[in-house]
């Protein structure tokens, strides 16, 4: 073998290989269950608050194009909300007589929707028992409930106030002649719906009628019953608005009708957004208070 040819071997078998890139290693950083669960949570929320406020964007958008031409008729949401500023940001000042904050008034309505609402409750679960438990006084009363139900709540008004003589009691009497029908029809379909089971164990452990209506009647048919309860407080809150527009005084009604007398169209628009969002946490109250004591049977 030449020389040459050796010291090339040589060189070549000396020379180091080319080194190979480092592998580029990435950490992912493992979700513990509590990041999954406030994932899951934040995911859930976005699911339900995101379309709403798209769609309240959208109309408010929609709003604000249709009514910022000349003449319009109803004012657009950046009118409403600088002519209403004041009431906004200070919902408690208290000028004296029927001048006060909407805090004031949406309190007087409160106050009212309270009182009928109890009343209504009260009678309505007794009188729906009643009648879901006897023929006879489904016979009797049914028919009677199924006419006065249909009497709109404004009727009663006149006759309310002839025989009180005075807006308070006639405003809390309008409430619970309106809101007192589904919670008896709804409780007495609910006690009509007992499972015969249900009876059998009351007979054959000798529970007396009391210990019937609180142990087997009321937890059997609450699911029915708060059903009633829901669609009361709604007709509870629609009865007292109408009402206060007639009756006068303090009260959200009469906010609303003393507004319009003084052709103040934004702070109608105030108030009726007031009015819808009380409403709805009414509604949400008594749907959460139903499902804690029905266990989450009753209806959503």
């Amino acid at each position: 073998m030449s020389m040459p040819a050796m010291k090339s071997e040589a060189s070549t078998a000396v020379l180091p290989a080319a080194a190979a890139p480092a592998a580029v290693v990435t950490m992912t950083p493992k979700r513990t269950p509590a990041t999954e669960k406030y994932l899951k949570l934040a995911k859930d929320a976005a699911v339900r608050v995101v379309p709403p406020l798209v769609v309240l964007a959208l109309l408010l958008l929609f709003w604000e194009l249709a009514c910022q031409r000349a003449g319009s008729a109803l004012p657009p949401p950046s009118r409403v909300f600088k002519d209403t500023k004041e009431l906004i940001f200070d919902p408690f000042f208290d000028r004296g007589g029927i001048d006060k904050g909407l805090f004031w008034h949406l309190s007087a309505s409160l106050q009212r929707v309270a009182f009928g609402y109890s009343i209504a409750a009260v009678v309505g679960i007794a009188l729906g028992t009643l009648v879901g438990q006897s023929v006879w006084a489904m016979r009797g009363l049914d028919p009677l409930f199924q006419v006065l139900r249909t009497i709109p709540p404004l009727a009663w008004l006149p006759l309310s106030l002839a025989a009180f003589r005075d807006g308070q009691p006639s405003a809390i009497f309008v409430i619970f002649i309106t809101s007192v029908w589904p919670i008896i029809i709804n409780t007495a379909v609910g006690i009509r719906n007992i499972p015969q089971d249900y009876r059998n164990v009351a007979a054959v452990v000798q529970l007396n009628p009391l210990e019937f209506f609180w142990k087997i009647m009321i937890p059997a048919a609450a699911p029915y019953i708060f059903t009633g309860l829901r669609i009361g407080i709604g007709l509870s809150w629609l009865a007292i608005v109408a009402a206060e527009m007639l009756i006068g005084g303090v009260g959200i009604g009469f906010f609303i009708w003393d507004a319009w007398n003084s052709s103040h169209i934004s702070e109608i628009i105030l108030a009726l957004f007031y009015v819808g969002i009380i409403g709805f946490l009414l509604d949400r109250l008594i749907a959460v208070l139903g499902k804690i004591v029905t266990r989450g049977t009753s209806a959503s």
